[in-house]
C-alpha cells in the first residue's frame, strides 16, 4: 500500500520558507495605548536617513496559514534567524525603515499609578493622548512634528532626589521628594513679619491710647474747675477781693444808672430811681461831717465813691456812698458792733453829707434838706455803705428820721409817707448787694442797719 506521497516528485514541490522571527511583545513602555501618560522626551537630533522604497500603506492582508505565502508575493530567501532583544532594550535598525525614536525611560519613582488609571483622567486628556500616540508611531520625517531638542549634558539625577514633573495638562506644582502619593502639600508659612503687627499699627494704637487719656484729661479738669470755680471763695479770700473792688468794677456796675425797685416803695409800690451824678474817686476828708468822721476813723479810709440818684417822679433825690476801708476783718467786726451797740447809725448828729453837683437836679440838695438816712457796716467785705434823700423842691426837713424808723409799718412822719425812708434803705442795699457780687459772695437785697 502506498501513499501519494511516495509517487510524488521532488522535484515539482517548492520549497517552504521559514518561518520570520517573532517579533517581542511591547512592554507597557512602548505600547501607545498604556504610555501616553507622561510627557515623553524627544528623540536626539539625527541625520535624516534615506527613504527606504515606497511600501503601500494599504491594509494588510490576511495572514494565510503557516508557511503559505501570501497570493503575489514573490518567494524570499530565509533570513537569517536573530535571537529577540532583551526586555527594555530598542532592537537594532532595520536597512529598510528609517530609524525609530529611543525608548522612553522608565517613570520616576514616587508618581501615582492609580491616578492614571481612572477614566476621568482618560477622558479629560483623550485628545492629548492621542496626539502623544500618533506623534510616537510616525517617524522624526514626519511632517508637522518639531524635530526634538538635543539632550542635555547634565548628569542624570537619581529618581529620589529628582522632582516629578506636572501631569500632562494639571496645573500642580511638582511634589517634593520623599512626599507620599496623593498627599496635598502643605500651605507656605507666612513670614514672621507678616504675622506680626507692624510698627505703624502699634504707633497708631499708642496715639489713639494717649489721645483718649488727654480728652479724658481735660474733660475731668474741666469739670473739676467748673465746679471749683462755681463755688463761693473763703471768707478770707471774699475780704481781701473786696479790697480792691472799687478800682477793678466798672462803675456802671457798682452803682447802676437805673436801679428798679419792685414793692419796695411804701404800701409795696414799685420804685424807679435814675443816676444823675457820679463824684469821682476821692479820700474821706471833706466827704463826712467831723462827728462821723471820728466815727469811722478807725476802719480806715481807702476810697470812698459817691453818686446821686432821682426818683421816677422827681420829687426826690437820694446819695449813695460806698467808702473802702483799710482795717481787717476783726476790725470792721469791732466798728459794726460798736454802731450796733451804740446806736451810732440812728443819730442826727451823724448823718451823711448829700452829694449836690452844680448844673444838675440836685444842686439845691444840702444839709438842710436831709429827711432820712442809713449807714451800713459790712462784715465780709471791707466797706462802709451809707445813703441819704431829701426832696428835691430844695425844703428844709426840721425832723429828719432815720430809715430804720421811717420804714416801719404805721410811720406818720413826713419822711415815712413821702418814701424818703424807703428811698435811702433800698439804694443802700442794692448799692452793698453790688460790692458783694464783685468780691464773689452770694448778693443779699436786704440788710438792717447796724
Amino acid at each position: 500500500m502506498s501513499t501519494d506521497a511516495e509517487f510524488a516528485d521532488a522535484r515539482h514541490v517548492p520549497p517552504i520558507p521559514p518561518r520570520p522571527p517573532r517579533q517581542p511583545a511591547p512592554t507597557a513602555d512602548q505600547d501607545p495605548r498604556t504610555a501616553v501618560l507622561r510627557r515623553v522626551p524627544g528623540a536626539p537630533a539625527a541625520p535624516p536617513a534615506p527613504r527606504a522604497a515606497h511600501t503601500p500603506t494599504g491594509p494588510t492582508p490576511p495572514a494565510g496559514r503557516p508557511g503559505t505565502p501570501p497570493p503575489g508575493t514573490p518567494a524570499v530567501p530565509p533570513r537569517p534567524t536573530a535571537p529577540p532583544p532583551a526586555p527594555g532594550t530598542q532592537p537594532p535598525p532595520r536597512p529598510d525603515r528609517a530609524p525609530t525614536p529611543p525608548a522612553a525611560p522608565p517613570p520616576p519613582a514616587g508618581r501615582p499609578a492609580a491616578f492614571r488609571d481612572t477614566a476621568a483622567f482618560h477622558l479629560a486628556h483623550s485628545q492629548e493622548l492621542w496626539n502623544a500616540a500618533r506623534g510616537r508611531t510616525d517617524g522624526p520625517d514626519t511632517p508637522g512634528r518639531e524635530p526634538a531638542a538635543a539632550p542635555r549634558s547634565e548628569p542624570p539625577q537619581p529618581a529620589a532626589d529628582r522632582p516629578a514633573p506636572p501631569w500632562p495638562g494639571s496645573h500642580l506644582p511638582p511634589q517634593r521628594a520623599g512626599a507620599r502619593p496623593g498627599m496635598t502639600a502643605a500651605p507656605a508659612r507666612r513670614p514672621a513679619s507678616a504675622r506680626r503687627p507692624g510698627a505703624r499699627a502699634l504707633a497708631a494704637a499708642a496715639c489713639l491710647v494717649l489721645g483718649i487719656g488727654l480728652i479724658g484729661g481735660a474733660a475731668a479738669g474741666s469739670w473739676l474747675t467748673d465746679d471749683s470755680a462755681d463755688a463761693p471763695p473763703s471768707p478770707q479770700e471774699a475780704f481781701t477781693t473786696g479790697h480792691d473792688v472799687w478800682h477793678s468794677t466798672p462803675v456802671d456796675t457798682l452803682f447802676p444808672r437805673t436801679v428798679n425797685g419792685l414793692g419796695v416803695g411804701p404800701g409795696g409800690a414799685d420804685r424807679t430811681w435814675t443816676r444823675i451824678a457820679v463824684a469821682p474817686d476821692s479820700g474821706c476828708a471833706d466827704a463826712y461831717d467831723p462827728r462821723l468822721a471820728q466815727a469811722l476813723a478807725t476802719a480806715g479810709c481807702a476810697r470812698l465813691l459817691r453818686a446821686t440818684y432821682v426818683d421816677a417822679t422827681h420829687s426826690s433825690l437820694i446819695t449813695v456812698g460806698a467808702q473802702t476801708a483799710r482795717t481787717d476783718p476783726a476790725g470792721m467786726m469791732a466798728l459794726n458792733t460798736r454802731f450796733s451797740t451804740k446806736n451810732l447809725a440812728n443819730r442826727t448828729d451823724l448823718m451823711p453829707l448829700p452829694y449836690a453837683p452844680k448844673g444838675t437836679p440836685a444842686e439845691g440838695f444840702g444839709r438842710a434838706q436831709r429827711a432820712s438816712w442809713t449807714v451800713r457796716v459790712l462784715t465780709d467785705v471791707p466797706v462802709i455803705v451809707y445813703a441819704v434823700s431829701g426832696f428835691a423842691d430844695g425844703r428844709a426837713v426840721t425832723e429828719p428820721q432815720p430809715a430804720e424808723a421811717a420804714t416801719r409799718s404805721g410811720a406818720t412822719t413826713a419822711p415815712a409817707e413821702s418814701g424818703l425812708g424807703h428811698d435811702a434803705k433800698d439804694l443802700a442795699d442794692r448799692v452793698a448787694a453790688d460790692f458783694r457780687t464783685a468780691a464773689g459772695l452770694p448778693s443779699q437785697t436786704t440788710e438792717s442797719s447796724p
